[in-house]
């Protein structure tokens, strides 16, 4: 569970991935400053190499995996960035990796995935039949399948993304990150809730990605119908694991409408010359459009991944 997830084990992340990873930059945002009155930075995991903070997930499994468990193979079901950095941990390492994604992923993730070289399956009709199909296979092959959101090793790896924003900005007041699966955030939040619990952890997501936030407003788990989305990297339905990283990290979870995460990507390119995909700008656009309560600054916003093509493009 989250609770277990102790900050030694992002540093240890930290360590093990630095020289495979991209340091991504953290920029003052003028415009979100001054909504907020105060400081206002963003990651630019956009940046990050496979596009997504993915990777760093990723590679911290598949380096801390047994040698026979390597032999045998990884398995992984994504909306893309996660296959994005599995293919290419997969790669790094020598391992052999199958990927499951839904028909409907962007193809800039899923043509990424097999450049990478590892075997694609896009049978699937949605992001839930694919981890479903994913799973089946693994336990048949005995490979080792790798949660996209999910597990000690990868929440480390994720978490390494707060461990650079407080190594740049001790003083760091409010984090705001993209909610899906609750891997990021539970990342992330093992780290900050134990070593600067004065930080204010606020999520953002889709309205048709709901799942976090439906079920802690529930108390309890809320299944969402898989509708399509602009922001896909934050689709599926969660679980307890899940939820319980949802209770523990949270202080605020907001949700966007598809027309508001659209003006957002548009506004960030214009803005900031930044390209950013739907599930990456959902933080953004809950605080350029005031959706958060409150936002004690200095805060950082997490622009998670910047892989979309031409069919998300705002027309």
């Amino acid at each position: 569970m989250f609770s277990d997830l102790r900050p030694v084990e992002v540093l240890a992340a930290a360590d093990r991935i630095r020289p495979l990873v991209t340091r991504t930059p953290l920029v003052r945002s003028d415009a979100l400053s001054e909504i907020a009155g105060g400081d206002v930075f963003l990651k630019l995991e956009n940046r990050q190499l496979t596009g997504s903070f993915k990777i760093r997930g990723a590679l911290n499994v598949l380096a801390t995996l047994p040698p026979d468990a390597r032999k045998r193979g990884v398995v992984a079901s994504s909306a893309g960035n996660h296959g994005l950095g599995v293919a290419y941990a997969a790669k790094h390492f020598g391992v052999k990796a199958t990927i499951f994604v839904p028909s409907t992923a962007p193809r800039v993730k899923r043509d990424g995935i097999a450049a990478l070289g590892a075997t694609l399956d896009t049978s699937q009709p949605h992001y839930d039949a694919a981890m479903d199909a994913a799973k089946a296979f693994a336990a048949d092959h005995g490979a080792t399948f790798i949660n996209p959101c999910l597990g000690e090793m990868l929440l480390a790896g994720q978490g390494t993304v707060a461990q650079e924003i407080l190594g740049e900005l001790p003083s760091l007041a409010s984090l705001v990150v993209n909610v899906g699966g609750g891997g990021l955030l539970g990342g992330c939040a093992s780290l900050v809730r134990r070593v600067a619990p004065q930080v204010r952890i606020a999520g953002a997501q889709s309205e048709h990605t709901a799942a976090m936030s439906r079920s802690l407003e529930a108390g309890h788990l809320v299944e969402i119908e898989n509708v399509p989305t602009i922001a896909e990297g934050l689709a599926g339905q969660i679980d307890e694991e899940a939820l319980d990283i949802g209770r523990h990290a949270l202080d605020e979870i907001v949700t966007l409408s598809e027309d508001e995460i659209a003006r957002t990507i548009e506004w960030l390119e214009q803005t900031h010359g930044e390209r950013v995909e739907g599930a990456g700008a959902c933080g953004a656009a809950a605080v350029w459009l005031r959706k958060l309560k409150v936002l004690p600054t200095p805060a950082a916003v997490v622009l998670s991944g910047g892989n979309r093509d031409a069919r998300t493009e705002r027309r």
